[in-house]
């Protein structure tokens, strides 16, 4: 209690950063400029229930979802390898787990754009076995590809935190029962590791429904995510009545899914087996 005030920078870095901004985006999506002032309006809300931004907002959760499910898919064995390996070697996988990390989000985009363009480095290797060129760029799988790579360490480093915790006399003990490999995944390790899954789809998916990176450069702009529909409301259309009332949707879905991972989470926590 008496060290309280170690916590006001924090506090104020939260009220001045996070929840003025909060406010300030709810304040511009539900007041319009009138010639007589300021004016309530749900207006924003309504327009955003147009069948044409209903489509863009579930193209980007199927985007968003099938990009979830493959780095859970790929991460998941991954982090399975890390928990296992030997101190040395799991920490030089862990190294190369994060090493993309630790370069620019951007400049690993335009990387794919690089590899995967007509005239790219995939092209050309498949065109020297007499193969393609294929249209590999601005569609749904260069996309989701984006996704993936960019947000597979997401999924992998929550998932590897929980299981390295799996105590290993728990596994040794249902090996001694006769239970085979399969079993001890079924019955002991993934039940102890779906805290992490959660966390991991969790991270996952936020970042993917929301990003406009992406889409934008290796979309092409073929199409638009939800993301890109709030970034041209603020920086080309102007409405930033319309761009906000957009943006405080999608945290309230945000909000949503982090309550439904959060109660299974919860349900999991403690690690039960059954």
């Amino acid at each position: 209690m008496k060290k309280r005030w170690i916590s006001y920078p924090y506090l104020l870095w939260m009220i001045i950063f996070i929840i003025v901004p909060l406010i300030l985006v709810l304040c511009f999506s539900i007041f319009i400029s009138t010639d007589n002032g300021l004016q309530f309006s749900l207006n924003n809300y309504k327009r955003f229930m147009e069948p044409l931004y209903l489509k863009v907002l579930w193209r980007s959760v199927v985007l968003a979802g099938i990009s979830t499910i493959i780095c859970l898919i790929l991460g998941y064995p991954v982090a399975m390898i890390l928990a296992s390996k030997q101190m040395s070697k799991k920490s030089f996988l862990l190294f190369l787990c994060i090493l993309p990390m630790w370069m620019n989000f951007l400049l690993r985009t335009y990387a794919w754009m690089t590899l995967l363009e007509k005239n790219g480095f995939i092209n050309k290797i498949l065109s020297f076995f007499g193969i393609g060129p294929f249209q590999l760029l601005y569609n749904n799988a260069a996309v989701i590809l984006g996704m993936v790579y960019n947000f597979i360490p997401f999924m992998i480093l929550p998932i590897y935190s929980v299981m390295k915790k799996i105590d290993p006399s728990v596994i040794e003990a249902a090996e001694d029962l006769g239970a085979n490999q399969i079993t001890v995944f079924k019955k002991i390790i993934f039940p102890l590791s779906l805290p992490g899954v959660f966390s991991g789809i969790s991270m996952v998916f936020m970042p993917a429904v929301t990003t406009f990176v992406i889409p934008r450069l290796l979309g092409g702009g073929q199409f638009m995510l939800i993301g890109n529909l709030i970034e041209r409301q603020f920086l080309l259309s102007g409405d930033w009545n319309f761009g906000s009332a957009v943006s405080i949707v999608m945290m309230i879905i945000i909000l949503i899914s982090m309550a439904i991972i959060s109660k299974y989470d919860k349900e999991h926590e403690g690690g039960q087996l059954w």
